[in-house]
C-alpha cells in the first residue's frame, strides 16, 4: 500500500490550484480527501469546485468527501470537522492551504482586504488547526500542512505589501508554536508533525494569473511541485518531522528527485523565485 492509503486528508481551499493538486496527489495512494472550498458551482473566470473536486479524487483512486467551507466562520469549521469525522471515523492530516492576497503597500490596502487576508490566512489556520488537533491525536501519524513561508525578520519582505506579509508570517508563527506545543513526548511517544512547505518559485495559480504579469506566470512552476513535496513531507514520521519550514525544491532533492524540468510551465524559461525567497 502507498503512504497515504486510507489516510483521512483535510484541505482547505482545495478547489483549484495547489490545494487540488495535493488532493489528487493524495488521492492517487487511495487516501480519503476532504475537498472545502465557497465555490459549490461553476466561476465565471475561474475553474474548479468542491464537487468537480472530488469527482476528480474518486477517478484519481480516492474516496471523497466535498464540504462547502468559508474558513472566515468560526461554527462553520467546527461543523465541518465533525462532519469529516462522522463520515471518515477521524482525521489523519489538516492542510491549511486557504489564503488570500492582495499585493498591496499600505496607503493602498483597505480595511476590508486587510480583515479578508487576515480572517483566511492566519485566523484561520489558527481555527481549523484547533478544531482538529484533538482528533490529529488519536490518529497514526497526524501531521498539519500549512503553506506559508519561512520567517525572516528583514523589513525588505514587509515594506512591498505589509498586510499580506503579516497574514502569511501569522501561518508560519502557528507552525512554530503548535509545533512545540504539540511536539513528541522524550520517549518519542505521541506527537503531531507541524510543518511549512513554501515554493522555491512562483507557482503557476489563479493568484499568480491575476496578480503579476504573463512572463511572471510562464516562469513559474506547475503546482504539481507543492504537491509531490506536500506527499512527501506527510510520509514521514511525524514524530521526528516538526517545525520545519521546507522549501518544495529541497524536500524533493533529498527525496531522490533530479528532473526539475517536469514541473516548469514553459522548460527552458528562466524561473521566477518566489517573492518570499528574493
Amino acid at each position: 500500500m502507498s503512504g497515504l492509503h486510507g489516510k483521512t486528508i483535510l484541505i482547505t481551499g482545495s478547489t483549484r490550484g495547489i490545494g487540488r493538486e495535493i488532493a489528487l496527489r493524495c488521492a492517487r495512494d487511495g487516501a480519503k480527501v476532504v475537498i472545502t472550498g465557497k465555490t459549490v458551482t461553476a466561476h465565471a473566470k475561474l475553474p474548479g469546485t468542491i464537487h468537480t473536486v472530488a469527482e476528480e479524487v474518486v477517478q484519481a483512486g480516492g474516496q471523497a468527501l466535498a464540504i462547502q467551507l468559508d474558513v472566515r466562520d468560526e461554527l462553520a469549521i467546527k461543523s465541518a470537522v465533525e462532519q469529516v469525522v462522522r463520515h471518515f471515523g477521524g482525521i489523519d492530516v489538516l492542510v491549511n492551504n486557504a489564503s488570500a492576497i492582495s499585493m498591496t503597500p499600505t496607503l493602498e490596502t483597505t480595511p476590508k482586504r486587510l480583515d479578508l487576508m487576515w480572517d483566511v490566512n492566519m485566523r484561520a489556520t489558527f481555527l481549523v488547526s484547533q478544531a482538529c488537533i484533538p482528533h490529529l491525536g488519536r490518529a497514526a501519524n497526524p501531521h498539519i500542512l500549512t503553506l506559508s513561508p519561512p520567517l525572516n525578520l528583514d523589513a525588505k519582505w514587509f515594506a512591498p505589501h505589509l498586510a499580506y506579509t503579516i497574514s502569511k508570517y501569522g501561518m508560519s508563527l502557528c507552525t512554530l508554536g503548535l509545533a512545540r506545543e504539540f511536539a513528541a513526548d522524550g520517549d518519542g511517544a505521541g506527537g503531531i508533525g507541524v510543518n511549512c512547505l513554501w515554493p522555491r518559485t512562483t507557482i503557476a495559480t489563479a493568484a499568480i494569473e491575476f496578480n503579476f504579469p504573463a512572463a511572471v506566470l510562464r516562469a513559474s512552476r506547475l503546482p504539481a511541485i507543492m504537491a509531490d513535496a506536500a506527499h512527501a513531507i506527510l510520509t514521514r514520521d511525524s514524530r521526528t518531522c516538526s517545525g520545519n519550514f521546507f522549501i518544495d525544491e529541497d524536500v524533493l532533492r533529498a527525496a531522490g528527485e533530479s528532473d526539475f524540468a517536469q514541473y516548469a510551465v514553459a522548460p527552458g524559461t528562466p524561473l521566477f523565485n518566489d517573492l518570499f525567497l528574493g
